[in-house]
């Protein structure tokens, strides 16, 4: 649609997880940095949360990709709402392992197996679990039992949590799981200044060779998306077919305010204060 018109050869702001467009903001390499150390140094279990919209998703795609194969071996949940067996029988299919065993002993001695083999091998186990905030109070007493697999002092199994902020709550109520997470990070909204290098990043990507937004257009567009990142795509993404349909030459406040006009985003919704990072 707007492609040619300002001169991109891709879709700039799209939401779903490209790592093409990863932004290495601050908050994302201080992520990065305490997710890496947890799993480098086998310290066990690490909690990441973040407001929705924010990018833990894409963080965590981020992670899993950079970690090599032939050291780290790698299961990803994305959906932890299941029947305590099913979540054990989950877990071994996303290490690779399909057993025919519905028997919740058997799983877990087979589990126990795999990671006495990554073990041997000197290959790193971990399991990541995304949207963590729904697990049952079931599987999370699971999932820290999976953390008593340990070898020579050493954790057999590395856990990254990944949730929305109310996953830290839950995890401080089971206090033998909270004492085992080593590391924590909340990945909160873009500042001003670090959202419009965000904006001028992902068009830079999509072979923008111009300056597209002035800075009136962006005080607008953190004002009315207080820098979430998934907020920012969907207002700019707008931001850009209103403007070519007004054949604007750039992309000014009274663009994004026709564009939020047309989406009707909320414009008294109170501002959220969280903060950057959990320390």
């Amino acid at each position: 649609m707007y492609l040619e018109y300002w001169g991109l050869d891709v879709f700039p702001y799209e939401i779903v997880p490209d790592l093409k467009f990863i932004y290495n903001s601050g908050h994302y390499r201080e992520a990065m940095t305490r997710l890496t150390y947890a799993i480098q140094r086998r310290k066990g279990a690490a909690l990441l949360t973040g407001d929705v919209g924010c990018g833990k998703t894409t963080l965590s795609r981020a992670f899993i990709q950079n970690l090599a194969r032939t050291e780290y071996h790698v299961g990803l949940i994305t959906n932890p709402m299941l029947e305590p067996v099913e979540f054990i029988r989950e877990i071994l299919y996303q290490f690779g392992l399909d057993p025919a065993s519905h028997s919740k002993h058997e799983l877990l001695n087979t589990l126990g197996e795999m990671m006495m083999k990554d073990f041997k091998e000197n290959r790193t186990t971990i399991l990541v679990i995304d949207e963590a905030q729904l697990l049952s109070p079931t599987n999370c007493e699971e999932v820290r039992l999976l953390l008593n697999y340990q070898f020579n002092d050493r954790f057999l199994l590395n856990l990254l949590l990944i949730g929305q902020p109310e996953l830290r709550g839950i995890v401080k109520r089971i206090e033998q799981l909270d004492s085992r997470i080593a590391i924590r990070y909340h990945l909160g909204p873009l500042g001003f200044d670090e959202m419009m290098q965000y904006v001028d990043f992902r068009l830079g990507r999509a072979g923008a060779k111009r300056e597209i937004f002035t800075r009136d257009a962006f005080e607008e567009i953190h004002r009315q998306t207080r820098g979430v990142p998934r907020r920012v795509n969907n207002l700019c993404d707008m931001c850009l077919l209103i403007g070519f349909g007004m054949h604007a030459e750039r992309i000014d406040a009274a663009v994004v305010r026709a564009a939020i006009d047309d989406t009707a985003m909320p414009d008294d919704e109170p501002a959220e204060s969280v903060p950057a990072a959990s320390r």
